[in-house]
């Protein structure tokens, strides 16, 4: 779902300075598998301390400046929390309710925020 919101995102997933050719080349890259377990992981975490957000805000700057080196744009994690809204939507089904989703959307929008935080504190280009 990602690629089909913004196939621009796809050269910005490159292992090894391998460009992928196609989406499915990627999707299918044991690279990118893995990259997709660690945002799991991050979501995870999250939901974990949902209660104390604040204390992984340290880690998620610190996950914002690293996505910034790479040349992420701030813009493009809307789209990658639409694409997580896509999924759970087909995964639960009609328990993806609208309270449901809302829950979820405050939870990635936390999230962002405080890996947002990494691009205020290292300036563009750096």
């Amino acid at each position: 779902r990602l690629f089909d919101l913004d196939p621009d995102l796809l050269p910005l997933f490159q292992y090894n300075y391998k460009q992928f050719a196609s989406p499915q080349e990627c999707l299918s890259a044991p690279e990118f598998l893995d990259h997709i377990r660690k945002v799991m992981l991050v979501i995870d975490a999250a939901v974990s301390h949902l209660e104390n957000l604040s204390c992984l805000e340290e880690y998620l700057c610190n996950l914002g400046k690293k996505h910034q080196a790479v040349g992420v744009k701030v813009e493009s994690f809307s789209t990658v929390g639409e694409s997580l809204l896509y999924m759970l939507e087909k995964c639960l089904g009609t328990a993806f309710s609208p309270d449901v989703r809302e829950a979820w959307s405050k939870l990635y929008g936390a999230v962002v925020k405080a890996m947002r935080h990494g691009w205020e504190t290292l300036p563009e280009g750096d």
